[in-house]
Order: structure tokens, then C-alpha cells, then sequence
């Protein structure tokens, strides 16, 4: 019998919860590991600007796409011994992976890696919102969520629906975090009794 392993997918827009999403669930399931997208950007150094002037960081191009599908490998053939793996409880508990990120069914590399898939959706307006709460570095210069962000999250949006071959299920980031991990957490513990 070949190893079982569960993946999960959790990609959004900005801002949509992903990561506090990813967190909660790697808290309450056994044997769970997180990769986050987040982690594989490159330097500022290498990161392209638009003739705006906006550094290009909402691209795949932003991205070390290579070493993150490397760590993906590593966990896949030893999650136990991964650098990402945590507590491990029952050796019985089938290993779950969570990758979370904001261009992640957009890879094609990946598209063969899930089990489930998740996207995270909150309207123009609270994505702004949040956004405008948050602190980067560097800082979003004036005009970027409009002129940058948002423009390419429609675009990869709109690429991901035409280009994706399996399910993924849509989830309503304006949700409170406990409806969302719910939601999410007892849709994977049925995906996982399936396995059995």
C-alpha cells in the first residue's frame, strides 16, 4: 500500500483569511503541517515594477516557485522528518498538509498535489479594508491596492476559473473565523474518513 498523504489547498485574494484559516486548522487537526506561499517571495532586489513604478509582488514571478514545490516534495516523501511538520500525535493519523496562498491554483505544477481545495472571496471594499490595516514592507505606496492588487487578483481569478480542472470550493471570507474554520474543518474530517 503506497503512502497516504491529504493535501489541502487554501488560496484568496488579499487579505481574505487564509493564514488565520491555515493556523486554526493546523491547531486542531493531527499530524498537520502548513506551507505558506508567503514564505517563497523573493528580495525586493528581484522583484519586478510596472510602469506605475509598483513592485510587482501579486505575480508568480514574486515567487520561488521552485524551492516551495522542493519543500512540498521534501514533506511529501517524509512528513514526520519535514521542516514543516509539527506534533505528531496517532502514527496511525493519516499526515495533512495545508498550503496556503494567494496564487497557488495558478501553478500548474501544483495541480496535481491536492486532495481539496479551498478559495477564500471577500468583496472590493473589505479586501481594502483589511488591507489598509495591515503593515508591509515595504509600505504599499499611493494607489497601490487600486492601481496593482486588485487588478491582479481579477486577473488570476479569472485565469484560475478558466484553467482549473477539479473542484474548489468557494468559501465567503466576510464569514467570522470560527463559521469558516467549521466549515472547513469538518469538510476535511469527512475527506479524511473517506480515506480509511
Amino acid at each position: 500500500m503506497g503512502k497516504r498523504h491529504h493535501r489541502e489547498g487554501t488560496s484568496f485574494v488579499t487579505n481574505g483569511g487564509k493564514t488565520t484559516l491555515a493556523k486554526n486548522l493546523q491547531k486542531h487537526l493531527p499530524n498537520c503541517s502548513v506551507i505558506s506561499q508567503d514564505d517563497f517571495f523573493k528580495p525586493q532586489s528581484e522583484i519586478e515594477t510596472d510602469k506605475n513604478g509598483f513592485l510587482q509582488y501579486d505575480v508568480l514571478e514574486a515567487l520561488n516557485m521552485e524551492k516551495m514545490m522542493s519543500a512540498i516534495s521534501c514533506w511529501m516523501e517524509n512528513p514526520r522528518h519535514s521542516v514543516v511538520s509539527t506534533d505528531w500525535g496517532n502514527a496511525e493519523e493519516t499526515p495533512i498538509l495545508i498550503i496556503e496562498g494567494f496564487l497557488l491554483f495558478n501553478y500548474k505544477p501544483l495541480a496535481t498535489v491536492w486532495n481539496r481545495s479551498y478559495f477564500l472571496t471577500i468583496p472590493y471594499e473589505e479586501c481594502k479594508r483589511r488591507r489598509s490595516t495591515r503593515v508591509y514592507n515595504p509600505p504599499d505606496p499611493p494607489g497601490y491596492f487600486d492601481g496593482h492588487v486588485w487588478p491582479m487578483y481579477l486577473k488570476h481569478r479569472r485565469e484560475m476559473e478558466e484553467n482549473v480542472t477539479w473542484e474548489i470550493v468557494y468559501l465567503d471570507g466576510t464569514k467570522s473565523e470560527e463559521d469558516l474554520f467549521s466549515q472547513v474543518y469538518e469538510d476535511i474530517i469527512q475527506e479524511l474518513a473517506k480515506q480509511k
